[in-house]
């Protein structure tokens, strides 16, 4: 896959995309590629006046759908409907936010990072195995690595809140999601790619949320060495869309330190390959969200 590229996008005339945080960053710049060349984007957005204005620069075949996965009312919702699909790109988050809580009572990152997520693919599942290349791809870090599965007490509700902790906690559990929906549901090409260090909205709020000199100056300094939102939205549209893209496979930058450059398999640690964990984490979620996958 050596510079892989927007102009190896195969036609996508056709297909159906539902893009989560599609109205900026990383989840913008997949609905303006995937809907030029041909597909026709689901731009899941919790604003729907900043979706709308957002719609306008997408050039192609595109609709606001309103999804805050803050809210699991409002993935139902969202996902009733959804009457066609044939890629799911779980991409929205919120990153080292102060502690909080979701509609739903779960801590805000873990909650809206994975849970929201989780509950959305779940309910969607019926609607993609209608695709002959049904694939959910999910967007997750490589603040992964540094991320610890407490499944006992995955809220944050025993433990001293570390924002930096809950949000790499949400980052492995995508991982960890994407490899036991490919082991459960193989009729279905699950995925996750990662952007590396790249400028967007997520980084740059962070520092903000805290109001911490700091993080502004981290801020500013992953800002001056990030490469750019077109780069960094290739893995995920190479995982969405590539017919070298493979089930439980994780896709990043493939330059120094999975950080820069063109798509590349990228490595995960021994936590996001921890298949019991990711067993038990499945059925964590089921419970937290009163979700079952309709599965085969």
């Amino acid at each position: 896959m050596s510079r892989w590229t927007e102009a190896d996008i195969p036609d996508q005339t056709g297909r159906t995309v539902l893009v989560t945080g599609a109205n900026s960053g990383l989840g913008l710049r997949t609905a303006q590629v995937l809907a030029a060349k041909g597909a026709h984007v689901l731009m899941g957005c919790r604003s729907v006046q900043r979706g709308d204005a957002a719609r306008l620069s997408v050039p192609g075949s595109a609709e606001v759908l309103e999804l805050d996965l803050a809210d699991l009312a409002s993935v139902r919702a969202a996902a009733g409907k959804v009457e066609k699909l044939d890629v799911l790109v779980n991409n929205a988050g919120i990153m080292a936010v102060p502690n909080g809580r979701t509609a739903d009572g779960f801590e805000r990152q873990f909650g809206t990072n994975h849970l929201g997520h989780a509950a959305l693919t779940f309910l969607l599942l019926p609607v993609l195995r209608r695709s002959p290349d049904a694939r959910v791809v999910t967007v997750s870090s490589l603040m992964h690595q540094y991320g610890r599965m407490n499944l006992d007490d995955p809220n944050w509700e025993r433990r001293s809140y570390s924002a930096r902790g809950a949000y790499s906690q949400s980052k492995l559990a995508n991982l960890l999601f994407m490899r036991e929906l490919q082991r459960r549901s193989p009729d279905v090409t699950s995925v996750a790619a990662h952007p590396g260090m790249t400028a967007t909205d997520l980084a740059n709020n962070m520092a903000d949320a805290h109001k911490s000199a700091v993080m502004r100056a981290g801020s500013k300094f992953f800002g001056l060495f990030s490469q750019s939102v077109e780069m960094g939205t290739l893995p995920q549209l190479f995982a969405a869309t590539s017919p070298d893209a493979h089930g439980g496979a994780y896709y990043g930058p493939g330059g120094f330190n999975s950080l820069w450059g063109y798509p590349a398999t990228s490595g995960m640690t021994a936590a996001a390959r921890d298949d019991l964990a990711a067993n038990r984490l499945w059925e964590l979620t089921i419970k937290l969200t009163g979700i079952a996958p309709d599965l085969p």
